[in-house]
């Protein structure tokens, strides 16, 4: 009897790669007009000491309430960004989480490292921190170091300038601009970044004129940040990028306001 023949079937070996997927050539994301995207202000995160002045209560935010408001941003899905990001994402249509936020603190105060920073990190938080850089050349102990300055950078936080004395930088010459705001750039680059060169720029008390723009241009700032309230942002107004202020003994619902959300 006839036994036909099987031909036996030729089995890939079980560590074969899968064929590669078909190439896709993606197409460049492209950048929008305007984002809106709320960047929050805060100076002092402590409670003031007794008899303080009105300015120095309304500048403080207690850090019990500073935490209530991190939490109120994890538990709602914001995502806290750099400015940096923002900046990339109307430049170049870099993509940004559905949610963002921008977290500023004005000055450089000591509790920005003792209290800011640790409850940020314990968060996987990022931030960025306007420094005036005579309150640490001279060693004023209610200022960061430019050790603690360091360690946050190196942690992730951004650390940008805010002025050499914070003082008003409208109708000034070119020397006193090159003073108040070259020299902090280039000191930052050196004692907080290891070389690298920030971008951004606070104004003194919110003030500025356009002599003060042409020169941040100059030095290749890429936005200043003022005390005026908005959300939306723009590359044509990147010298003028509004802030929301955060107050003291604000209320879940008020601060919920400040990001832009109906009550």
């Amino acid at each position: 009897m006839c036994v036909p023949r099987i031909q036996a079937q030729r089995l890939p070996p079980e560590d074969s790669p899968e064929p590669p997927p078909p190439h896709r050539t993606l197409k460049p994301r492209r950048p929008p007009q305007h984002a809106r995207v709320p960047i929050l202000m805060y100076h002092y995160i402590s409670t003031p000491p007794p008899h303080s002045d009105r300015l120095r209560r309304n500048l403080s935010v207690p850090p019990e309430e500073f935490e209530q408001q991190l939490n109120y941003l994890r538990d709602t899905g914001y995502t806290t960004i750099s400015l940096y990001d923002l900046f990339a994402h109307l430049k170049d249509g870099a993509p940004l989480p559905a949610k963002p936020v921008v977290l500023t603190f004005d000055d450089g105060y000591r509790d920005a490292y003792t209290e800011a920073f640790p409850r940020l990190k314990a968060r996987g938080m990022i931030a960025t921190f306007f420094i005036v850089t005579d309150f640490i050349n001279f060693k004023n102990p209610n200022h960061i170091t430019w050790a603690m300055a360091r360690e946050m950078a190196e942690a992730g936080m951004s650390i940008e300038p805010h002025s050499r004395t914070h003082p008003d930088l409208r109708n000034r010459s070119h020397s006193f601009l090159v003073w108040e705001i070259l020299g902090p750039i280039e000191q930052i680059m050196h004692h907080a970044y290891a070389g690298r060169r920030p971008r951004f720029f606070c104004y003194p008390s919110g003030r500025y004129d356009d002599h003060v723009i042409r020169f941040l241009k100059s030095v290749e700032i890429w936005a200043a940040l003022t005390t005026q309230p908005g959300l939306t942002h723009t590359l044509q107004n990147a010298y003028a990028w509004s802030r929301q202020r955060v107050f003291p003994g604000m209320s879940m619902r008020q601060f919920a306001r400040l990001l832009g959300e109906s009550a």
